[in-house]
């Protein structure tokens, strides 16, 4: 089946050049990696690895997305397709490309596309779907995977990435496509007359509405000097416009402001690796920076640095939220700004902090799944039953989102609202880190890590499926030496505690594992939807920041041998 498949790959007459020529000098295991199975296109779209075969990201599985996809917008009548798709990408290789393929492949079926004329942030093509009243929305990013990958995100009317209801509907037109080798779009006039360049009044919008979130517009900023790097990604235009309109004292990392797809300045383009900060660090300890702000290539995920006690104390994605929480709901108190019944999301793998401080200030949290889509399906819901008010969404893996009139992780808007909390608490004379601490003792120690086991190719998709499965029959009643008080399965939605099974409600279906323990901790299994990863997330409670510490190692010990 595998070498059948190849050889209709190599020897098809529509074949791309480039990747015939990769696939004459296939070795057997690269084609078994490569035609195993179909690239899955999944309810987070398609990930993958750039290159030839089935189970790669390439010009043909593209055209298989947006064919099941332009159907799907045809199923949904003539109103829709005139309504049409934004599209937009980032600077990885074939992300342009891409695009204009998807744009093609929907004029070919009659459906009108808007498409960015060069990258642009995930964020600003969320907002892009509804400025632009779209149907729906394309981007070509693989976000912060390493250099080989590329990928394909779908949104909804309302800028949201697909929830699974819909992804649903739209995978089922796409596994009905038989061949993808077929798909070659030849235009008339009249469709290409359907393709049209989005122009730079959906930018400027974006930057007004990006630079309405400020809560202090008039706080002093000379005081406060930022490093900035978009990792060779699509935040340098957007945060440096932003950051100079508001008036913000900011150095970029120059050598890392260029659109790279090999990423040759940086080691990793992942905000939450270190390696990620190493020339901006540099830069920083120069010009004795207080903070640095690093974007994810597609601009939806920021990190954060600060210079505290003399050092550079990088802050997790749990940290920076948190810290945002605080800056942002003790300000809408303090200026008699809370909304009623205000609401805050976050996922079920996000720290039990963020909660706490929410709670302080009255406001409701609720979690949902991993992945920012399902943020963004509550803000919709609420916005048009008016039952609550929402005040600020983020996951642990960098994301955050100030105002909702973007439906995804927006980095540029945390960049600011990250600034204006430096300059506010600076001006107390208080570090970032400082208002960590500060929360720490008046909320409880947390350690928030996480830690992930990669297992490439087919064997490794086999035996991420076997420890879930191994996790499921045999339930462990401790971890290291702390009792396993109650088990979440969020596959079969059910939560067992003390012996007694109960329905787990308000989530989709999802391979995920969380483990409640007995002092107050947790921590939680599920493979990743983008990368051939199984990641571990720990929120580890101790009555101080060293007892969290040790407590911390000594679990990750234990799931390291629960799991080998």
């Amino acid at each position: 089946m595998i070498e059948e498949l190849y050889q209709r790959w190599l020897n098809h007459p529509h074949i791309d050049p480039q990747l015939k020529k990769e696939l004459a000098g296939m070795s057997e295991k690269e084609k078994q990696d490569a035609f195993y199975t179909n690239i899955e296109f999944g309810t987070a779209g398609m990930r993958g690895l750039l290159g030839a075969g089935t189970n790669r990201i390439n010009i043909h599985t593209i055209r298989k997305a947006n064919e099941g996809f332009a159907r799907y917008i045809e199923g949904c009548g003539q109103e829709a397709m005139q309504r049409g798709v934004a599209i937009g990408y980032d600077n990885r290789h074939m992300s342009s490309e891409f695009a204009r393929e998807s744009a093609a492949v929907l004029a070919s079926h009659g459906i009108t596309s808007y498409v960015f004329e060069t990258l642009r942030p995930t964020p600003e093509l969320s907002f892009a779907v509804r400025y632009l009243n779209c149907f729906g929305g394309i981007m070509i990013t693989a976000s912060h995977n390493p250099r080989e990958y590329n990928g394909y995100k779908l949104y909804d009317e309302t800028g949201c990435q697909l929830v699974p209801d819909l992804a649903q509907q739209v995978i089922d037109q796409v596994n009905a496509v038989e061949d993808e080798l077929a798909i070659d779009p030849q235009l008339t006039s009249e469709q290409q007359n359907l393709i049209h360049m989005i122009s730079a009044e959906v930018d400027e919008a974006y930057y007004e509405n990006v630079l309405s979130i400020q809560l202090n517009p008039d706080v002093n900023r000379d005081n406060v000097e930022i490093v900035f790097s978009p990792e060779h990604g699509t935040a340098n235009i957007p945060v440096r416009e932003v950051f100079t309109r508001a008036g913000y004292h900011f150095t970029p990392v120059e050598e890392q402001c260029t659109p790279d797809p090999d990423f040759s300045c940086t080691k990793t383009p992942n905000p939450e690796e270190k390696g990620a900060y190493e020339l901006a660090l540099k830069l920083a300890e120069e010009k004795q920076a207080d903070i640095i702000l690093v974007c994810d290539p597609d601009a939806d995920r920021m990190g954060v640095g600060v210079l505290h006690a003399g050092e550079y104390v990088l802050l997790s994605g749990n940290q920076s939220g948190s810290v945002l929480i605080e800056y942002i709901l003790s300000q809408l108190k303090a200026k008699g700004q809370m909304p009623q019944n205000p609401v805050m999301f976050n996922t079920i793998v996000t720290s039990d902090l963020g909660e706490k401080i929410a709670s302080k200030y009255g406001v409701e949290t609720e979690k949902t799944l991993t992945g920012f889509k399902f943020i963004g399906e509550k803000v919709a819901k609420y916005e048009k039953t008016q039952a609550k008010n929402y005040v600020f969404g983020y996951e642990e893996s960098y994301g955050s989102l100030i105002k909702p009139f973007v439906r995804d992780k927006d980095a540029p808007q945390a960049c600011l609202m990250l600034a204006e909390a430096a300059c506010f608490y600076k001006a107390q004379g208080k570090t970032l880190v400082d208002v960590l601490n500060g929360l720490y003792e008046e909320l409880g120690y947390y350690k928030e890590s996480q830690t992930s086991l990669t297992l490439k190719g087919q064997e490794g998709a086999m035996r991420i499926q076997e420890i879930l499965n191994t996790l499921r029959q045999d339930k462990p009643t401790q971890i290291g030496s702390v009792a396993v008080t109650a088990i979440e399965d969020y596959q079969e939605a059910t939560r067992e505690e003390q012996g007694v099974v109960s329905p787990l409600e308000g989530f989709s279906r999802s391979n995920v594992l969380k483990y409640y323990l007995a002092d107050g901790s947790w921590i939680a299994i599920r493979p990743s939807g983008t990368e051939p990863k199984c990641k571990f997330y720990y929120c580890i409670k101790g009555t101080s920041a060293e007892d969290a510490e040790t407590k911390t190692e000594v679990m990750q010990k234990a799931i390291a041998q629960l799991v080998a």
